[in-house]
């Protein structure tokens, strides 16, 4: 081999342990980035909800108010943008952020004044909810919407109503934000081996006003 070929051998040599280096050095901060997103937070615990659950009524929801021995007074009403209702006797009432019960009981303090002794009760019949309890789903869902939270909803209640993952979704470094736990606590949830592999053991229960973030898969 003449001078020239050994001089562009070893210059080529050179470049590729560079280029090598390089590649190593990206890799290896790539999957350590990525091994510190495992475990960064706690698993969602299994069961989230309590037993005494009240549904709390939002607006976009509707009523049907039923006065007993008043039927001119029972009507179906709708909870307004500003969360209140108004109905034959009864002032502009808010109602957003109270159960039926409490309701029911208002309207016959109000009806008091016109009525006697009304018996009233209060029957929610269409659900949204107010904005602190729905259920919120950000990122790579099919869907991402707000949902209406129901007693023991669950995060794959939650991903059939969004449709599932997108193509390029990261569903094993899912979290949960629940803000019910306090100054927004956070938990990781395994949504890819609970949709794609049928891992039952990875489905948790939500708990109101949860929001569940699906990160972009880098790969």
């Amino acid at each position: 081999m003449n001078l020239r070929g050994h001089t562009l051998n070893k210059i080529l040599a050179s470049t590729l342990r560079r280029v090598g280096l390089v590649f190593g050095v990206a890799a290896s901060l790539l999957f350590s980035g990525c091994a510190s997103v495992d475990g960064k937070f706690p698993p969602a615990p299994a069961s989230a909800t309590s037993g005494d659950y009240s549904y709390i009524i939002g607006a976009g929801d509707s009523l049907n108010i039923m006065v007993w021995r008043n039927p001119e007074l029972s009507m179906v009403v709708p909870v307004r943008p500003d969360g209140k209702i108004a109905a034959p006797l009864i002032d502009e009432m808010v109602v957003q952020g109270k159960n039926s019960v409490a309701v029911a009981r208002e309207i016959e303090a109000q009806l008091g004044k016109y009525v006697r002794d009304p018996v009233v009760t209060v029957i929610v019949t269409s659900f949204v909810g107010p904005y602190s309890e729905q259920i919120r789903v950000i990122g790579e869902a099919a869907r991402p919407q707000a949902l209406p939270f129901k007693q023991k909803m669950t995060v794959l209640d939650v991903m059939i109503a969004v449709g599932g993952l997108t193509d390029f979704a990261a569903g094993n470094e899912a979290t949960i934000l629940r803000s019910a736990d306090g100054a927004g606590k956070q938990y990781s949830v395994r949504l890819k081996d609970l949709i794609k592999r049928g891992d039952v053991s990875a489905n948790v229960e939500m708990r109101p006003g949860d929001v569940l973030i699906i990160p972009q898969s880098l790969f």
